[in-house]
């Protein structure tokens, strides 16, 4: 059942009742920045078929944001959704921090288009980033679903749900749309993107080209890259052939997390590198190498920086067989180069006694280049490619649909160690070459093969059900043809774990169902089980080649098992015009959802058993326990005419830990702990005032209090930050060859706040890392059609 809902504001396409299906661009003749600034007198098809609690974002709500965001972070306006980064956009990767629902970022499952995007790690061996994927200008929607995801998804880790980004299709008329954003922080960022129009034969096709620049705003590096976007649609009498190609290349300079431990006195708000400034960096060591004892973890490193290159690309046929049958057929390719760098002291963090087993007896100082201070990367290549089929029938009341996900990924991470010269420094724009210590090298294979199956059955006009379930198999081999020299790894080990890991999992199932009470009513309810498949990661985190020994790895495939979770929800969602005086419109949607999460996977200390069986005290990867999760999510939207809208969004969840755990010889006490970096309560809101040509809108969002250990021994704050944007047209532009001339100005962190933005849980207790809110930065852009 389809419907259109005038939106009087951003705020009325907030209320996301039900969820915008496979939502493409506008094919009217204005360019899609003129339809994403046009919000008073848009209109939003939204569909209302799905049994579970879906809620989207357009492209005009993106981009009021703030233009070029990132659809991740433009998720954070949404019930249930807590997220954090350190730049306005959302870009940088490095202190991410996203919870749904009680889930981390690793536990959701990603797709543009239908590809998969992998888990979104830091240091990714499945994929990339949202934001890497696809310019944010060309985005035409984003698809949360908070509870559990589609069984088509192609997900390997969606345990607690899965973020659809969708591309914007080719204009039905010639255009070229050109942007440009200046600002806090010498920020620049240019977006330009040339429509062919209507080729003839139902061809269409647009490039675009992207560059932005912007100096963090606590030391002195610079944060930017390019991207590449091109798409060529051909719509047949057959169907509809797509060819998509995105190029993406950024340097990211990052920030070190600050270190808390219990009873500290005071810690530094930021923790800056030193690059640019040499001189200062040299004379921040001492003559050993040693950083200064009243600094303690919090000493400070010459640079750190992220470096990506991705290309990816799909070929995908929409065959309409017949009136019944549709028959989608997608390949994709995706190649990633990337390296992670840090060039720090040489006398931290246990340094010394490592580089000693690759240089004995020599002066380390010396060899590293003179200057205190050694440069570690570790260097990821992927290498993936896959298919994804799906066949649509309909018979009678049922709508019945099965396919296949299959993905082959090569991926590697190697750690290297580099001099820094003392006469001849690096910088963070560059690649390092000539490594000194090639430390370990990791190649893995895997393979995933994803099987489907659901039937959607109208019982009555008003009533729809859906069953189905899905199979998830991987099949990984890895290897180390690099392996660390003798001594290298701490607890005794000779040599890092190789040998193939395989999971199938047969049925995973779901089933669901929509009434709808009214034509402006409705009720759902969804039930469905997902599994999180092992990660296939050689380079750290909670992946079985990241441990130390064989043993650990033949004890991890015997008796680990996958995680998975069971989700229960169920609401409501309503539409209704009204006639309360200045009140004429609410749009709304309750969600209540239960989550019975098992096995959950934790690196720990081995237990004296243990540690006879793995033959040494080394770390193991291990099933600790389930988590319970029962929340609540509330949004709405009050529309005052076409000249002010009001959205909020309440969310409450409760994710708790059922089990204590044993690490080594201790038993550490989580039962009935809730999940640390997971706020309990939740509360945004988006105040939209509309004068003559003129749009404000502003944004708060309130993040509670966060636990920061597993024993909840610690926490940090809760914080409220608001954001203005303001928008209008520019009519003294407007006229020949210039059109839609528009511009807009956003103001991030409205009150300048200051407290703790991300928190980085790593420990059962005693300590944490966070990392700080950046203060208020401002923000202009104009953009035009020719």
């Amino acid at each position: 059942m389809k419907k259109k809902i005038s939106a009087a504001a951003v705020a009325s396409v907030f209320a996301y009742i039900p969820v915008l299906a496979h939502a493409q661009a506008d094919s009217s003749a204005d360019s899609e920045i003129a339809a994403a600034a046009a919000g008073p007198v848009a209109t939003v098809e939204i569909a209302t078929h799905k049994t579970r609690s879906a809620v989207a974002m357009t492209k005009s709500d993106m981009q009021k944001i703030l233009p070029g965001i990132n659809p991740l972070k433009a998720l954070q306006t949404l019930p249930g959704v807590s997220f954090q980064t350190a730049d306005p956009w959302g870009n940088n990767e490095q202190n991410l921090s996203l919870f749904v629902h009680g889930f981390n970022g690793q536990q959701l499952g990603y797709t543009l288009d239908g590809v998969p995007l992998g888990d979104q790690q830091y240091g990714n061996y499945n994929g990339l980033s949202p934001q890497r994927a696809v310019t944010s200008e060309n985005v035409a929607s984003v698809i949360l679903s908070t509870g559990a995801g589609d069984l088509s998804t192609a997900s390997t880790s969606n345990l607690g749900g899965t973020i659809e980004t969708f591309t914007s299709d080719p204009l039905s008329q010639r255009n070229f749309a050109a942007q440009q954003t200046v600002g806090s922080y010498r920020t620049s960022r240019t977006f330009l993107r040339y429509d062919t129009g209507d080729l003839g034969g139902g061809n269409s096709a647009y490039v675009s080209a992207m560059h932005q620049e912007q100096r963090a705003w606590d030391f002195r590096g610079r944060q930017g890259g390019d991207q590449f976007n091109a798409k060529w649609v051909h719509q047949g009498d057959s169907g509809k052939l797509t060819f998509y190609y995105n190029f993406n290349d950024k340097i990211e300079p990052n920030e070190d997390a600050i270190v808390h431990v219990a009873g500290e006195k005071s810690t530094p708000y930021t923790r800056p590198f030193i690059y640019p400034d040499f001189q200062t960096a040299l004379s921040y060591l001492s003559p050993t190498g040693a950083t200064p004892a009243a600094d303690g973890n919090n000493y400070r490193n010459y640079y750190s920086d992220a470096q990506r290159t991705d290309h990816l690309a799909y070929l995908k046929y929409d065959w309409n067989i017949d009136d019944t049958t549709t028959w989608s057929n997608q390949v994709y390719y995706h190649n990633d180069q990337g390296v992670g760098v840090v060039a720090g002291p040489i006398g931290v963090a246990g340094l010394p006694a490592l580089f000693a087993v690759y240089y004995p007896n020599q002066d380390l100082k010396k060899v590293f280049g003179n200057a205190g201070y050694a440069t570690r990367t570790t260097e990821y290549k992927i290498n993936r490619a896959g298919f994804l089929s799906t066949l649509r029938k309909e018979i009678g009341d049922h709508q019945l649909q099965g396919g296949i996900w299959f993905e082959k990924n090569e991926s590697s991470a190697y750690r290297r160690w580099y001099a820094l010269d003392v006469n001849n420094p690096s910088s963070p724009y560059d690649r390092p070459v000539n490594p000194l210590i090639t430390q370990y090298g990791s190649e893995i294979d895997n393979k995933v093969v994803q099987l489907h199956l659901q039937d959607e059955w109208r019982v009555r006009p008003d009533l729809v059900l859906q069953a189905g379930f899905k199979s998830s198999l991987q099949f990984a081999s890895g290897a180390f043809p690099v392996q660390p020299k003798v001594g290298a790894i701490a607890g005794g080990s000779t040599a890092l774990p190789v040998g193939d890991i395989d999971t199938k999992k047969w049925f995973l199932p779901q089933l669901g169902g929509r009434w709808d009470i009214t034509n402006r009513d409705q009720a759902f309810f969804n039930v469905q089980k997902n599994m999180r498949q092992f990660v296939t990661y050689g380079g750290g985190g909670t992946s079985p080649w990241s441990l130390s020994n064989q043993g650990a790895f033949d004890l991890f495939k015997a008796s680990a098992k996958p995680e998975t979770s069971v989700t229960y929800e169920a609401g409501l969602r309503t539409s209704r015009q009204l006639d309360w005086g200045m009140v004429t419109g609410f749009d709304g949607q309750v969600n209540l959802y239960r989550v019975d999460f098992r096995d959950r996977l934790l690196q720990i200390s081995p237990t004296p058993v243990i540690t006879s069986i793995i033959g040494g005290n080394l770390a193991v990867l291990s099933n600790v326990g389930n988590v319970k999760t029962n929340g609540i999510d509330l949004s709405g939207t009050l529309h005052f005419g076409r000249t002010f809208s009001f959205y909020d969004a309440i969310s409450y969840n409760r994710s708790e830990y059922e089990d204590d755990y044993a690490t080594g010889t201790s038993i550490v006490r989580t039962a009935g702990k809730s999940v640390p970096g997971s706020p309990e309560w939740m509360n945004k809101f988006v105040a939209t005032l509309n004068v003559a040509d003129t749009e404000f809108q502003l944004i708060g969002d309130y993040v509670g209090k966060r636990y920061a250990t597993y024993t909840n021994d610690l926490k940090v704050s809760s914080y409220f930050l608001m954001s203005l944007g303001v928008s209008g047209k520019l009519p003294f532009l407007d006229g020949g060859w210039i059109k839609n001339a528009r511009y807009r100005v956003n103001v991030s962190n409205l009150a300048d706040r200051k407290g703790d933005l991300q928190v980085v849980v790593g420990a059962a207790s005693g300590t944490y890392n966070t990392y700080p809110i950046a203060p208020r930065q401002g923000f202009v852009t104009i953009s035009a059609d020719f």
